[in-house]
């Protein structure tokens, strides 16, 4: 089967890919899973797998084997496995596909591992069936006939100092569906089951003092329900997205190469995409931008201090994996134009390979305006659309969708846009209760508590090269007072540059005052008009801060989320701020970033190999517009260009409409050229190639 994945040619919107051999950052392939598992299973016996997925090569023989391919020796293909023996025990261990052995196989205590798909739909089936359960919904006015109609929600169960991590949980938030076609988080119920995930029992059920009624009243999104409030609207006409010659990307193996940019699309388990090996051709000089892009773990707490409520703190890539959650996507709607996919492998608990069809989405989008002037003197006009590369893949967690789009554009900046929908999570509320500020009721009966959405992204930048510093920059008033000599009239103003020295001092948190920026930087490679260092610059400016107080449960758990920065040097393994295994995890020790930053505070940061960590995100106070399902809330940063080239490097971008000053002097030109605007906007239209256009626009008369 390998042979065949390997080898074959996969034609899809006019892009080629051909499978020559595996890069040594490709994910494991089905054959590769199923070789690690018959490795382990003939060494090891019977086991539970969790995860298999590709062992990332150390960065130094990655980046050997980049620059000499045919000569520097491949990386070892290597997957890590975690898995479960019979009696619940957790292994982590590496297994070597070349030579067919285990590296490494390590037992490992105080930690759980991720909560899979199967755990999940397992505790949905376990709470139906549990009698302790049933009890609780007859005391709400569920009878037991109608236990088809619950569903539970299940989450890792946070920390809860009652149980510890010494064995594998979920916490179970519960609803009704009174019709199969209902939305299931109008109808919470008022109790919270916790389930031994191994053994599948319910252990205990958390009951508030006062109880809370079913909500009776139904708010639903589904087609027969619009139609009956009104119908949906009449006035929306097709849109189509073209292009008749084909995208202008082309895929070798996992490799794109579009508009300069080449780039290799990783994806795990865990993160789900990771950009690999990002680099710009810059009239003919290849130059390395970043080695690896990712976001690397999020935490979503929620803000009612009451009951259980506080457990409510999901980890989304490290409790459950953003990669496991992916969708298999849908061409027309999750997805528009010209596309081309790729999919997903992974492992599920009995070691056989399984494939998430179409898990990453690549096409092209028009960008809007790239640029554009008009001389006010003579009405000569030059406008260029630009468009944009977009790498995309969504997940579903339990509630919530979470749309992940890695966005590239023509003048070299990258664009990360999370869209957030799904539905809010819900909680039951009586009749006139006091939501004491925590939530709002966005339905009858129910209550969507206050929550943030914490985003860490892992920059593992190669600006010209691996050794790069990165600065803060902040917007500064000039000194000096009004009326004085150096700044009389007080308009002076500059970018205030901080150095971070070391991991320490690497630690910073956003300014919206200066709306400070950092500079990742080359400082041993100088601009030569302006003399400053190459660079690229994070531009984010949806940056809250964790809201919950130190010493929380939250706050030991995500240490990683306290700053909006934290620059820490290159280490192989530092992959995952909150620590390699998340669940259930206390906080005490401190895994993850804050232990490596505890444990290298003094480390040098300047001009050598680092790792810039930025959280960002957003806080979520519900409102009924969100409810029965939420329209996308957007976020989005950018990684800009500054220094880095000689000047716009889009200007050779192919013009969508110029008039020059000299076209516009010609007796008779300007007319000719603005009847013809309408022929060349037909032309696009048609077929009609971007240049073509572009020529007959700007040609000669």
């Amino acid at each position: 089967m390998g042979s065949i994945i390997d080898n074959i040619k996969h034609k899809v919107a006019g892009v080629v890919t051909k499978f020559t051999g595996h890069h040594p950052l490709d994910p494991l392939t089905p054959t590769d899973i199923a070789l690690a598992v018959s490795i382990v299973r003939e060494e090891k016996g019977q086991l539970s797998y969790n995860a298999v997925t590709i062992a990332e090569p150390k960065k130094a023989e990655v980046i050997a084997w980049l620059a000499d391919p045919d000569h520097a020796p491949k990386p070892a293909r290597q997957a890590e496995v975690v898995a479960l023996d019979k009696t619940s025990a957790l292994w982590d261990g590496i297994v070597d596909l070349d030579s067919k052995a285990i590296v490494r196989w390590e037992k490992l205590e105080g930690v759980q591992p991720l909560i899979t798909m199967e755990n999940l739909i397992e505790t949905d089936k376990v709470v139906r069936a549990d009698p302790k359960v049933i009890e609780q919904c007859g005391i709400i006015g569920i009878p037991p006939s109608d236990m088809h109609k619950v569903y539970a929600d299940p989450w890792t169960v946070g920390y809860d100092e009652r149980f510890g991590n010494a064995i594998r949980l979920q916490q179970a938030f519960m609803y009704y569906r009174p019709d199969p076609d209902d939305c299931q988080y109008a109808f919470p119920l008022d109790f919270c089951p916790i389930v031994n995930t191994e053994t599948k029992q319910v252990i205990h059920i958390d009951v508030p003092e006062i109880r809370r009624p079913l909500n009776k009243i139904p708010s639903n999104y589904h087609p027969k329900d619009i139609e009956g409030d009104g119908g949906y609207r009449t006035d929306v006409k097709p849109l189509h997205v073209t292009q008749p010659q084909g995208v202008s990307f082309s895929i070798e193996g996992r490799e794109i190469s579009w508009q300069n940019f080449k780039v290799h699309v990783g994806f795990n388990y865990r993160e789900g995409i990771v950009l690999n090996n990002i680099t710009y051709n810059d009239k003919g000089v290849v130059r390395p931008i970043f080695y690896r892009l990712s976001l690397a773990e999020m935490v979503v707490p929620y803000g009612n201090p009451e009951m259980w409520h506080p457990r409510k703190h999901a980890f989304d890539l490290g409790e459950y994996g953003g990669g496991y959650m992916t969708n298999e996507l849908s061409l027309g709607c999750d997805c528009l134009g010209e596309i081309h996919y790729l999919d997903a492998f992974f492992v599920n608990r009995a070691g056989d390979p399984m494939t998430i069809k179409n898990a990453v989405c690549i096409h092209e989008e028009d960008a809007g305006i790239l640029f554009k002037h008009t001389d006010f003197r003579d009405n000569s006009v030059i406008v260029t659309r630009g468009r944009k590369l977009v790498i995309s893949h969504i997940f579903t967690a339990a509630n919530y969708e979470y749309c992940i789009y890695w966005i590239f554009h023509q003048d070299g900046t990258i664009q990360l846009e999370i869209k957030l929908t799904g539905i809010l999570n819900t909680y039951a509320m009586a009749p006139n209760e006091d939501t004491k500020g925590w939530g709002t009721q966005v339905h009858p009966g129910v209550n969507a508590h206050n929550h943030e959405h914490l985003f860490c992204l892992r920059i593992d930048p190669q600006i010209d090269g691996h050794s790069n510093t990165v600065f803060q920059v902040d917007a500064t008033r000039g000194d000096g007072e009004v009326g004085s000599q150096e700044n009389y009239h007080g308009n002076a103003f500059y970018a205030k540059k901080t150095k971070y020295t070391t991991v320490a001092e690497g630690i910073a948190d956003y300014d919206g005052d200066t709306s400070r920026t950092w500079d990742i930087a080359n400082t041993n490679k100088l601009h030569p008009v302006s003399g400053k260092p190459v660079s690229y610059k994070l531009v984010s400016r949806e940056v809250p801060r964790l809201l919950i107080k130190d010493g929380g449960i939250v706050s030991k758990r995500a240490g990683f989320a306290k700053h909006a920065i934290h620059v820490t040097r290159y280490a192989d393994g530092q992959i995952y701020p909150a620590g390699r295994h998340v669940p259930q995890s206390s906080g005490d020790p401190s895994r993850g970033l804050p232990e490596w930053i505890t444990a290298n505070s003094s480390e040098s940061i300047d001009n050598t190999d680092i790792v810039l960590w930025h959280t960002f995100g957003l806080v979520h106070f519900p409102a009924p517009e969100d409810f029965p399902i939420m329209p996308s809330e957007l976020i989005s940063l950018l990684l800009r260009p500054r220094n880095f080239f000689l000047r716009n490097p889009a200007l050779d971008v192919p013009p969508s409409f110029c008039m020059t000053p000299s076209q516009v002097r010609e007796p008779g030109l300007k007319k000719q050229i603005v009847d013809a605007a309408d022929k060349l906007s037909r032309l696009a239209f048609s077929g009609t190639s971007r240049q073509e256009v572009a020529a007959a626009c700007c040609s000669d008369h």
